[in-house]
């Protein structure tokens, strides 16, 4: 294993590093090469990094390790879950991410009062420890209706279509072409012809106790405003506004017999149909006989 990287960092007046981006990576055959810029600015800096596989499976232990395995991530050149990304918050700085760049946090009202003086137009469009994906990289046959509900460090195949609402945290995307309208939390990964709808989200690993990574398998659907704690095999579906955590009670079917189960008992299962009865509020999974089919058109995103 064999990576050198060159980049650019981004620094305030008191010379700390507020972001990283590297336009020269080379993971070993493949290569993304990107000329790299004079850098005669005193807020910039250029960063030349080696690394090999220890350094994959190692804790980040600076804003450069962070940026890098965030690019490597969005680059698509490791999948999300397969690199240590312990310390990635903790070593991440709070910035302010403007039209005109990341700004320290101490800077910006004076950068705020030159703007109003100057009139050079200057927006805070967030403050945040991560910046937005397309600050840094532009995914190729990928459709983002808002870039900033798509994080640096998010992993998304070709084909993939990100509707208004739809947003997806680093470490965490798509393997193949997809429709995202909900969220898909951290650490999880949705297979390739999935569609998460409207309001739909998946619960991630960051907050709440939740240590077991969610995944979602091919041809899956999750119905508006649904939402998922166990992961889905291929050719399943969740309906619409049924949220199903690991302790959920679920009557499973099967031609005519059926039990009562924790969902976590059948998290990864394959050709399930998961929803509500009306009449009396129980949640059932039966096998599912439909077959989803993407909109091919509308994933073609060359």
């Amino acid at each position: 294993m064999k990576i050198q990287c060159k980049g650019i960092a981004s620094k305030s007046a008191k010379g700390e590093i507020l972001g990283v981006y590297f336009s020269h990576i080379e993971f070993n055959e493949k290569q993304i090469i990107n000329r790299m810029p004079d850098s005669k600015n005193d807020s910039k800096k250029i960063i030349e990094i080696n690394w090999g596989q220890k350094d994959l499976d190692r804790e980040i232990e600076n804003v450069l390790d962070a940026y890098l395995k965030l690019h490597l991530l969005s680059n698509k050149l490791v999948l999300p879950n397969s690199i240590n990304l312990d310390g990635l918050f903790s070593n991440l700085p709070n910035v302010v991410w403007t039209n005109q760049g990341p700004v320290s946090i101490d800077e910006i009202e004076n950068k705020i009062n030159e703007s109003k003086m100057n009139k050079n137009n200057l927006y805070v469009r967030s403050i945040d420890k991560f910046p937005c994906l397309t600050d840094y990289i532009i995914p190729k046959n990928v459709r983002i209706a808002d870039a900033r509900r798509v994080r640096l460090g998010a992993y998304l195949s070709e084909g993939t279509t990100i509707m208004h609402e739809g947003f997806i945290n680093f470490n965490a995307g798509t393997l193949g072409p997809a429709m995202i309208e909900g969220r898909i939390s951290a650490g999880v990964t949705v297979g390739k012809n999935s569609d998460i709808g409207g309001g739909a989200s998946t619960m991630g690993t960051l907050s709440g106790g939740n240590d077991t990574k969610i995944s979602i398998g091919e041809n899956c659907l999750l119905g508006a405003n649904s939402g998922i704690g166990i992961s889905l095999g291929d050719n399943c579906i969740v309906e619409a506004g049924l949220y199903i955590t690991a302790g959920t009670k679920i009557t499973l079917i099967n031609g005519d017999e059926s039990k009562l189960i924790k969902a976590s008992e059948i998290s990864g299962i394959k050709d399930m149909l998961f929803l509500r009865e009306s009449s009396t509020g129980k949640v059932i999974a039966k096998p599912n006989k439909k077959t989803l089919a993407l909109n091919k058109e509308l994933h073609d995103n060359d």
